[in-house]
Formats: structure tokens, sequence, C-alpha cells
């Protein structure tokens, strides 16, 4: 028994290692001038302003009038801080929040809540310059992918720019993703355990100087084109608090349903041994929505759990869908749908 615990649990570390867990949800770093009392106060009232908009996914979070006068009682709402001096003499402030504070806060902003567990979005961004077409990596443009990653991580936004590797480019080069054709690109993206992803195009518009950045997710449902304009680094910055405005209208639930606790069946097929069965039920308590998941039945062909969750049952669903162990379970036996009483999934597993 005990090695079938240390297996259990070595797979399930293994495992865990796989979710995207935004950590640093509830902080921000900021630059200062110095370590003056002044200095540190007008950082710690921006970086509470920056975590709602981390926390929400609403870029205009910070705009909140109601925030912006919550931001001068920022003692109530800050954990510890910190500062982080580099080599060439930059100095960082670093400002943490209590989770439970700044949750309560977004709640009495009639602001949306997105919980740590976020997809990961794998961004294949293509440019035109002088007529030269490049795909952007940490070689070609190396500014320009430093600013994606630093844009998504103040939006707390998890992303990979890829490699473009030999292993990449044999199945995507500019074509695929001028193009935008789907199954080259998510089969390069799953690579990197991408939940989404997306191609995009930059280049200028005719007689101007203002750069043109076209993007889409990948997957066909998704597939209507985003125009945005500016320059180089504008354009990107928008395009990123556009794909965070989108998922976080898709993902974020709203936190006045958080304290109501319902129960609601859940199903799962092909959950056959024991350790399926134990990885499946921590997977579901490790839901930000799941307070409880208890075992009901096991019949030859699925496992019945009972799981307790805040929010509503489409709340349920969100974080099971951001979640690649489960997916849901469709009978190819069934010609037309039929509405369940229970949520019924299949487990996927590692």
């Amino acid at each position: 028994m005990s090695r079938l615990l240390i297996a259990i649990a070595s797979i399930f570390l293994c495992f865990t290692a796989t979710a995207v867990e935004v950590t640093d949800l509830y902080q921000d770093v900021l630059k200062v001038t110095d370590k003056s009392r002044d200095a540190r106060l007008s950082a710690s009232r921006k970086a509470l302003l920056n975590v709602l908009v981390k926390v929400s996914g609403d870029p205009q979070a910070d705009q909140n009038p109601l925030a912006q006068q919550r931001n001068k009682d920022i003692s109530e709402y800050m954990l510890k801080f910190e500062y982080d001096e580099k080599a060439d003499g930059e100095l960082n402030l670093v400002v943490k929040f209590e989770a439970n504070k700044i949750n309560a806060l977004v709640k009495e902003l009639d602001l949306p809540l997105w919980g740590t567990r976020r997809p990961l979005i794998a961004i294949w961004l293509a440019i035109e310059d002088n007529w030269r077409r490049e795909l952007v990596t940490q070689e070609s443009y190396p500014q320009l992918e430093k600013l994606i990653y630093s844009t998504a991580s103040r939006r707390g936004l998890p992303v990979v720019v890829p490699l473009l590797d030999l292993q990449d480019r044999a199945l995507v080069g500019i074509p695929e993703v001028w193009g935008n054709f789907s199954e080259p690109v998510e089969q390069a993206s799953s690579r990197y355990s991408a939940e989404r992803s997306i191609t995009a195009r930059l280049y200028k518009q005719l007689d101007s100087e203002s750069w043109v950045l076209d993007w889409r997710f990948t997957n066909d449902e998704l597939f209507e084109e985003n125009r945005l304009t500016g320059d180089k680094q504008q354009t990107i910055a928008l395009m990123i608090d556009s794909l965070v405005a989108g998922l976080a209208d898709e993902y974020a639930v709203d936190p006045n349903l958080l304290g109501q606790v319902t129960q609601a069946a859940f199903e799962l097929k092909g959950a056959n041994s024991f350790v399926d069965i134990e990885l499946a039920k921590r997977r579901l308590q490790s839901l930000s929505v799941v307070t409880q998941v208890t075992i009901s039945a096991r019949t030859p062909d699925a496992v019945h759990f009972t799981i307790s969750h805040t929010g509503n049952m489409s709340d349920l669903q969100k974080a099971l869908k951001l979640d690649r162990a489960f997916e849901a379970f469709v009978d190819p036996r069934t010609f037309y749908s039929v509405v369940k009483d229970n949520l019924e999934y299949q487990w996927i597993g590692l």
C-alpha cells in the first residue's frame, strides 16, 4: 500500500507540473527611484490598481473611480513589500496583497473574478517589414518577444512564444502563421502544452507610418479576426489586453455567487484503476470553484462523484474546461443531444 501511495504522489506531482497556475496574481512589481516613503506609497497604490486588472481580467478596472478611491487605504490590502535591487542599479518594489481582501474588493467594485488557473496561450506572430516577412522569436525580435511576455505577465496571462527551432519549423512556417492555418499551428503548439493558440500578423499600412496587427484564435469557432492599429509596441500590448479581456469573459466568474455552495453530480468515464480515480478526485478538488469532492458510486463503466462548488453550474464547467485531465463526454451512438441532470466527462489523465 505504501508503494502504491508513493506512486500516486509521484504521478500527481508530475501531472500538476503541467497545470498553469498563476502564482503572482496578487502581487505587482514596479520600478521606483528610491526607498522613500512617498515613492513606496505612490508605487503601492499603483500596484493595487494593477492587481485589480490582473485578478478581474478587465483592462479598465484601474479606471474604476471607486477603485481609485479605495487605493488610498492601501495598508488595508497589503500583505508585505520588499525591494529588489538589480546589479545595474535599477530598484524595484515588490508589493504583495492579501488575496481574500482583494477578492472582496473585486466583489465590491462589481468586477468579474478570474481564478489563478488560467489557459496557456501560444502566440505565433509574423512581421512584414520592408517587404520581408519573419516570425518573432527571441533571436529575431528579442525586444518584441520580451514585450509579449512582460505585458502578459502584468495581465496575469500565461503565454509562450514558440522557439521556432527545427521541430517547430517542420510543422509551421511564415505561410501557416500569416494565413492562420489551424491544424499545423495547433499541432506545433501541443509541444508547449498550450490550451489555446493564436496567430498574428503585423505589417505597415499603405502610405502610412502606422502598423496594423491582425490576430485570431486558431480554433474554428473563434476564427473571427481582430484588427488593431498603432506602432509596433502599442499594437502588441493592445493585442494582449484584448486577448485577456476575451478570455476573462469566457472564464471569469461572478464573485457575488462565490459564497453560495451547491452540489453537482459528476460522472467520469475511463478512470478504471484506483490510481486514476484518486488522481481524478485530486484534480477535481484543485479546481478553484470546488470545495469538496466525494465518491458516491462506482459502476463498471464510470465513477460517480458528488461535487460541492461555489458559483453556478456554468462556473464549474468553465473550470473543468481549463483542465486537460477532463473532456466532456459525447456518446458516439447518440444522434441527438440528450439533456442530463449530471455532468458527464471522460478521464483523459496524463
